[in-house]
């Protein structure tokens, strides 16, 4: 490609502002850009040394062509039109296939008020988009609770006698002219101000007959508006709707590595954090190309954009802000503005978000594969080598009983099953001894592996503290093994080392911290469910034995044959004493009890 670029495409390409269409062989478009110098934008592809994303890209590339714009305003509205009628793959595309929910108040002489996600132009009034749908589903629930608006569907028609709902004092009995259409509307009014965020008036209020009620000693009502306050207080917490005033702000950030990129969008209502949007892109191309789609394609599918947008301090030295911001303002017919911090508090939102963008890569990464946690958890750790293989131990039992230790393998940070083991402790006679348990787990995995000559694990994590860590330390070295061990309890999640080192604390977040948690939870549920099958088949055989006549081995060989107490309790007298030998008594015993049990 690169001579067929300098032979032919390069010599034609104009110094002006525009759109580039880049194709692959079969004349697909692949990539769509815009460029205030075409030439100099498309000639930058193909000099100097790419990263493989990039590289990956231009391979794929068999012909280029370009429109022409007069401003470079107009080529942006250009290329967001374009990537959205051709969907490159290379581009990112921000739709998803999911349409947030709205809350609608409908345009009818006695509205209705419900949860949608299609918009009709009737003069209905929506609010949101809710990005987080179970928000919206405490919203409607508490304005039935606050609010006694009619529940029926369609045209309301007047009726002789009210619904259930009218009875159970759940509403206002429009159809029966119970109420005036001046007081339905106060009380649409007021929805109106409490899914805007506005709702300190009627928290007051309610607040004021929360404590008249229980003066009174009408206790039950005063509980009612104490959960309304509460459902109030969840709503103002965790508000998710979109409200367009002077003090709407969005916090935009962005993480990015290798082909994927994360964006993160934090919504500032009225002051408070209302809601999060984290929106994955792979393949990423390019930083700036990649932020100035985002904005204008997060904007125009998703929300209506504030008046107020800040961004990461390195993409506003890399994006021509003006450009974009006479883009929106065009489209909002308002000023918007994008801006880099201006406060510690900017800085500080502007951080979380990235924070969040890096977790969610991490996240991602870990489900593909290796990534760079494990090399950040060789580093914490001090490490000689990178702990691709990690072993895990947590130990479950019921009070004496039933102690299992679990053994779960990761590999590249990946669960691998085919490593998951399971110990049924024997050393314990009924005491509660974890420490025990853990030797005891200990031994009989490392010892083996040692014996067979097979390959040992980077990294063995203990589900719990410096104790648990100490009892396999000792093991490992009674076997001289010299095999990392560390310790994770969930309380403080702090990594406890052997040798006398001293623990290591990791942020919340922190790559290497989320990988050991992953390995540690892993190992809880495997060793739990583990523990649980021995409990029930436990319980089972307790039951058979329970029988005269019947001892360990008649009961092994009784659920070998039927597999489960249900199924036994089907069989016949004759077909127990027959097919498994029991005598009469025994088999008449054995179907009373399980007759019994099985109730």
């Amino acid at each position: 490609m690169n001579s067929k670029f300098r032979n032919e495409i390069a010599p034609v390409l104009p110094e002006n502002p525009g759109v580039y269409l880049m194709k692959n062989s079969s004349g697909d478009i692949i990539y769509i850009g815009k460029a205030k110098n075409i030439k100099k934008r498309v000639t930058s592809y193909f000099t100097g040394q790419k990263e493989a994303k990039t590289a990956l890209l231009v391979k794929a590339i068999d012909s280029i062509e370009f429109i022409i714009t007069e401003k470079e305003s107009e080529a942006l509205l250009l290329e967001n039109n374009l990537i959205k009628k051709h969907k490159p793959r290379y581009n990112i595309d921000l739709k998803d296939g999911k349409t947030y929910p709205m809350l609608r108040i409908t345009n009818e002489k006695w509205p209705r008020v419900f949860k949608t996600r299609t918009i009709i132009h009737d003069g209905s009034r929506y609010f949101g988009p809710f990005t987080d749908a179970g928000m919206l589903d405490i919203t409607i629930d508490l304005i039935n609770k606050l609010f006694p608006l009619r529940r029926c569907r369609g045209k309301l028609r007047k009726r002789k006698s009210p619904c259930l709902y009218y009875h159970l004092g759940q509403c206002l009995g429009p159809c029966i002219e119970a109420v005036s259409r001046e007081d339905y509307s106060k009380i649409i009014s007021e929805i109106e101000e409490l899914v805007s965020g506005d709702n300190e008036i009627l928290m007051n209020n309610l607040q004021t007959k929360m404590e008249a009620a229980s003066s009174a000693l009408e206790f039950e009502r005063a509980a009612w508006y104490r959960d309304a306050l509460s459902s109030l207080q969840a709503l103002k917490d965790r508000q998710n709707i979109v409200d367009f005033n002077p003090e709407v702000r969005d916090y935009i950030s962005f993480a990015a590595e290798e082909e994927q990129a994360v964006f993160s969008v934090f919504q500032m209502r009225e002051g408070r954090m209302s809601g999060r949007d984290l929106i994955p892109l792979s393949p990423f191309i390019d930083r700036s190309d990649a932020f100035r789609q985002f904005l204008v394609q997060y904007y125009e599918q998703y929300h209506e954009p504030p008046e107020k947008v800040y961004l990461q301090q390195n993409v506003t030295e890399d994006l021509n802000l003006i450009e974009i911001e006479q883009y929106l303002s065009d489209r909002a017919k308002r000023n918007i503005r994008l801006l880099a911090a201006e406060s510690t508090r900017d800085e500080s939102i502007l951080r979380m978000g990235t924070e969040n963008c890096r977790h969610e890569l991490f996240r991602r990464r870990r489900k593909e594969g290796e990534g760079a946690a494990v090399e950040e958890l060789a580093k914490v750790l001090e490490l000689d080598r990178k702990p691709v293989r990690i072993e895990g131990f947590d130990i479950a039992q019921l009070h004496g009983k039933h102690t299992v230790a679990s053994l779960i393998t990761f590999n590249r940070g990946k669960p691998d099953r085919s490593g998951y083991r399971s110990f049924n402790i024997k050393s314990l006679d009924g005491k509660i001894d974890d420490f025990e348990a853990v030797r005891e787990a200990i031994a009989r995995r490392y010892s083996r592996l040692k014996n067979e000559g097979k390959s040992m694990p980077h990294l063995i994590l203990i589900d719990g503290g410096p104790g648990q860590v100490s009892a396999a330390d000792e093991i490992l070295h009674l076997l001289e093994l010299d095999i990392p061990v560390i310790g994770l309890a969930k309380k403080e999640e702090i990594i406890h080392r052997t040798g006398g080192r001293p623990p290591v604390i990791l942020p919340p977040g922190h790559e290497a911290l989320m990988l050991l948690q992953a390995v540690r939870d892993e190992t809880h549920r495997f060793a739990t469910s583990k523990s649980h099958n021995q409990r029930k088949t436990g319980l089972t055989f307790n039951v058979l034995e329970s029988v005269p006549g019947i001892g360990p081995k008649r009961s092994g060989e009784l659920m070998k044959r039927y597999g489960s107490l249900k199924e036994i309790a089907t069989q016949s007298n004759e077909a127990l004493q027959k097919e498994c030998g029991l005598t009469e008594k025994s088999a008449e015993e054995l179907l009373k009890i399980l007759g019994e049990q099985l109730k």
